[in-house]
């Protein structure tokens, strides 16, 4: 897989570009919205098409237990399943082996772990995260690695650096051994470990580039480290990675980190956030988060950003959205998530367009002065 089209920043590493895959173009820089279960919650695909979403992510660990590979592959694959025309990544099943560790058993095969739902067991590794990828049909498939969790002594995270690598090598193996079930490309990402080691994760993305993925990710941040060392360890990879091939940064995250992140020469970008924080009535503005639950705003009939051309903005107030969010009426999450996901895919379609033209850090520079950290620190 390569980045077409690829126009970068004269002075920053910031990067705008092409994805091609069998369910469209991907335009990049680009956030990805979750859809954890088969849906990005209170949102249609039609929801989502609107708020200008051109991709989005499904989980491997989450679809295997509910509804099970049976049904999405006689569905026909995941896209059909969900009736989502677009393209999709599926993460490998990896994340859930760190946040639900008091649930499994890791092993040099894999992971045994238990059902959050109802407690069966169930066994993941290389293999099968690949066989349930298949299944599922996405286009961009992630290997199976261990996110290190932080903290970690140098000497943790080298141990589970390296397994990630034989785990990422099985995954490799395993995937050029199988087909695609439903006719379409499917292309498979590697995944930088390393944790917040400048030197392993240097190591760490060498290997998996002479291992030759078709994308490449990196795994273990915002997963508590101070934000410097995210910032410090994706500048480091992004600087052994191939220029022409894509870059993911998993899991990440505000919309404060994008714009680093971009200028740091990433791509692609996914996180839960925008949905999260909907449902708790924290929105999105170019000023910063706004709460929109507070009592300042139950007279408030405007909309949450004058300049905005979301659905939400152009036909609701901030007055009103409190009163759903005061009622417990379930519309408000529907509104509330579509200007949030539109906000983020405008924030990422203007560092698009500034690199276009050669203006990235002017508008960096922009949004960080208009942009409310300390607001932004309180409400997310």
């Amino acid at each position: 897989m390569h980045i077409e089209n690829l126009k970068t920043c004269p002075e920053t590493k910031a990067r705008a570009g092409a994805i091609r895959t069998d369910h469209g173009q991907i335009n990049t820089p680009v956030f990805m919205p979750v859809g954890t279960a088969g849906s990005v919650k209170s949102l249609s695909p039609d929801d989502l098409m609107a708020t200008g979403s051109q991709i989005i992510l499904g989980n491997t660990y989450h679809l295997l237990l509910r509804p099970g590979m049976d049904i999405i592959q006689s569905a026909g694959g995941l896209h059909k399943f969900m009736s989502w025309k677009g393209p999709i990544l599926t993460d490998s099943g990896g994340y859930q082996v760190f946040s639900l560790g008091q649930l499994n058993k890791i092993t040099e095969d894999g992971v045994v772990f238990q059902s959050r739902i109802d407690g069966s067991k169930h066994a993941l590794s290389a293999e099968i995260s690949m066989d349930i990828q298949r299944v599922l049909g996405s286009d961009i498939v992630m290997a199976f690695d261990e996110c290190t969790p932080y903290p970690a002594t140098p000497e943790q995270a080298q141990r589970s650096m390296e397994l990630t690598h034989r785990w990422e090598k099985r995954s490799l193996d395993y995937f050029r051994s199988t087909q695609p079930l439903y006719g379409h490309k499917q292309e498979l990402f590697g995944i930088v470990q390393g944790s917040v080691y400048p030197d392993l994760r240097k190591i760490s993305a060498s290997i998996l580039v002479e291992m030759g993925f078709d994308g490449y990710a990196i795994g273990g941040l915002s997963v508590g480290e101070p934000k410097e060392h995210m910032y410090e360890i994706t500048d480091v990879v992004t600087d052994v990675l191939p220029v022409n091939q894509p870059r993911y940064l998993m899991g990440v995250g505000k919309p404060e980190d994008l714009v680093h992140a971009v200028g740091m020469g990433v791509d692609m970008f996914d996180c839960v956030l925008p949905t999260r924080n909907a449902r708790h009535g924290i929105m999105f503005t170019w000023d910063g988060p706004v709460s929109v639950k507070a009592a300042r705003e139950k007279d408030v009939h405007e909309p949450l950003d004058s300049n905005c051309d979301c659905y939400t903005c152009q036909n609701f107030s901030r007055a009103y959205l409190r009163h759903l969010f005061k009622a417990s009426e379930l519309l408000v999450y529907r509104l509330a998530s579509i200007h949030n996901i539109h906000f983020y895919h405008e924030l990422m379609s203007g560092m698009r367009q500034a690199i276009l033209e050669d203006e990235f850090p002017m508008f960096k520079n922009d949004f960080f002065n208009r942009y409310d950290l300390k607001r932004a620190k309180d409400k997310v």
